[in-house]
């Protein structure tokens, strides 16, 4: 009898696998034939572009093959490093004790798992790769006679080749992965391709690689929660007012405006990280410009066009809303940008309406841009004008492909890993839920962004550039402004940020605070969780402010909020969204935020 069953289950396993593995294969057809049909629309325009990095590496070697003398001499420390790692593992297979050759970062989390380090074999295959790995970064680095922008190229495409290869990301040589393929019996990988198929179907035949459940979260339910009224839109934003916390506000209203690249509701994913909902809490009135996710009819719209249709206008609708003609400021990341040059453009034409400013991880300077700058020359920025031209936007997914591999392995590898190799479905993650949500970028604003700011570097320069036909200056920015950036910022480098103090006429307080782009900005005080440096002083060089700062347990929030106050102004009673001179139009967080590319 027990045979039978036995008999029976396997055949049922057997018949079910048959159908899981004929409806892979059909799904995979499907997707080959997507990929296919793409390539027939697609103008060639690729991120990472496969010419750029040719001739970036074809000049490398080149160079490189000038001194064959200092290229053997490279290969000859990399084998005499291959060499004592076999004595050592050798030594260490004979039960003796030895101490690794190399080991990862500090901050490197592939090879967190114990097996990496307690077991001889993974142990080798882990420093091998992390000897071949440095060997293959410093060697490049070293090659003498390259210009700054290809060496830079260079070093940057070598990094994602070698974090690509990491023996974390197979499956033959990733001991957590393998163990659970034993535990499975291989189901994990059955699932993996599985979900590798469902982002390909997703992408229509381009990767996109799933980072979290779609499904956990609704706009305005459960994320970008915090109630208020849409009370004013235009082509390019809808201006959202939320309600307030207190029986008292502070006389000033404080209007945001977030980058358009991704969409304002990092700073109010959830009750307890959201910026809106704290500083609503503190007594201000919180207006919001959530913009809107543009497709091709407004292809013309420039970036002259985000300052009128922007802060501008938002202004001119607060007055409206609350009667108050000033208002303090915040910008973020290119919001930021867009507000320095707001303010550069108001004070050309006399308007005192902003008191102060916040700009939280702003670039105005552009000479340094990070690694952002891999991506940005003449010949990519042609390219890239060409492809907006034909389609009317740039596709929000290519902008996301840009910054998440400045952060390859974490926004990247780990979710191949886990996604494909462990089997697993993303986790529910409300900031990564935002990440996935692109915006797209219309062509003429774009292009005047890239090529003026970040190739140009016009905005620092006098009359450098004209917006709306008023040449701007930096320098004639007499507003107070709080700056504050973030230690570990891969998309705007705290010490390029700082430059921009330099540049202003008013009084200026710089902060720094710990962590990168997002969770160093999206740091509330109840959470604790990093700190932040401050300093009085103003050198020339972010080095020199460094040296001389103090670091402060917390979140700098506290610190912003005993500044803003001093340019708040007096209690007044509390405004309700809608029921001044401009009516509710819908309730907050609005239609514009609720397009998504994919939809």
């Amino acid at each position: 009898m027990a045979d039978q069953d036995t008999q029976k289950n396997t055949a049922e396993n057997t018949e079910q696998m048959s159908k899981l593995m004929a409806d892979l294969s059909e799904r995979s057809q499907r997707v080959v034939q997507a990929f296919v049909e793409r390539q027939k629309d697609s103008d060639g325009f690729q991120i990472p572009d496969p010419e750029v990095i040719g001739k970036a590496f074809m000049e490398m070697s080149a160079k490189m093959m000038a001194d064959p003398a200092k290229l053997v001499q490279a290969q000859s420390d990399l084998w005499q490093s291959y060499a004592r790692l076999w004595e050592n593992t050798a030594k260490r297979m004979q039960g003796e004790e030895v101490e690794p050759i190399v080991e990862p970062d500090k901050g490197d989390r592939r090879f967190k798992d114990q097996s990496w380090t307690e077991e001889a074999l993974f142990d080798m295959i882990k420093q091998s790769y992390l000897l071949t790995s440095n060997w293959m970064q410093s060697t490049v680095r070293d090659v003498e006679g390259l210009d700054a922008k290809t060496a830079e190229k260079v070093d940057f495409y070598t990094r994602q080749f070698v974090d690509a290869m990491s023996p974390t990301n197979f499956a033959a040589t990733n001991p957590k992965v393998l163990q659970t393929a034993v535990e499975t019996k291989g189901e994990n990988l059955v699932q993996g391709l599985e979900n590798l198929l469902g982002d390909l179907e997703k992408g229509k035949g381009q990767l996109r690689i799933s980072m979290t459940d779609q499904n956990a979260f609704t706009l305005g339910e459960n994320i970008a929660a915090s109630k208020g009224k849409v009370i004013y839109q235009n082509d390019l934003m809808q201006l959202l007012q939320f309600d307030p916390t207190t029986d008292k506000v502070f006389k000033r209203p404080l209007l945001i405006v977030p980058p358009w690249i991704n969409k304002y509701y990092i700073l109010d994913l959830q009750p307890k990280n959201s910026f809106i909902k704290w500083a609503a809490d503190q007594g201000h009135t919180v207006f919001v410009i959530s913009w809107v996710n543009p497709d091709r009819k407004l292809a013309e719209k420039r970036f002259d066009d985000y300052l009128l249709e922007g802060p501008l206008a938002a202004i001119d609708a607060i007055e409206k809303a609350t009667g108050e003609k000033s208002v303090n400021i915040i910008g973020y990341c290119i919001g930021g940008t867009l507000t320095a040059a707001t303010m550069a453009y108001m004070a050309a034409k006399g308007d005192k309406r902003i008191k102060s400013a916040t700009l939280f991880t702003t670039m105005v300077d552009f000479a340094d841009p990070g690694e952002l700058g891999v991506f940005i020359d003449e010949d990519q920025l042609d390219r890239l004008d060409q492809h907006m031209a034909k389609q009317g936007y740039l596709d929000g997914s290519q902008m996301s492909q840009v910054f998440n591999m400045l952060r390859d392995n974490d926004l990247i590898w780990s979710f191949v890993v886990n996604n494909y190799l462990m089997g697993r479905e993303p986790m529910a993650f409300d900031l990564l839920y935002w990440n996935s949500d692109s915006t797209r970028m219309p062509p003429m604003m774009h292009s005047a962004y890239l090529r003026q700011m970040y190739l140009e570097n016009q905005l620092v320069k006098p009359g450098g550039m004209e917006l709306d036909g008023v040449p701007v200056d930096m320098r004639k920015i007499d507003v107070p402004i709080y700056q504050v950036s973030t230690k570990d910022d891969h998309i705007a480098p705290w010490k390029s940020t700082y430059q921009a103090t330099q540049l202003y006429k008013g009084p200026v307080r710089f902060v720094l605070s710990a962590s990168g782009h997002i969770a160093g900005i999206i740091n509330p005080p109840a959470a604790n969780k990093y700190p932040h440096w401050t300093n009085a002083k103003l050198p020339k060089t972010a080095d020199k402010w460094f040296e001389g700062a103090e670091q402060h347990d917390g979140s700098w929030w506290t610190d912003w909020q005993k500044w803003v106050k001093k340019h708040a102004g007096t209690k007044v009673a509390r405004r309700i969204p809608g029921k001044g001179k401009l009516k509710a139009l819908e309730d907050a967080p609005g239609s514009y935020v609720k397009m998504r590319i994919d939809d």
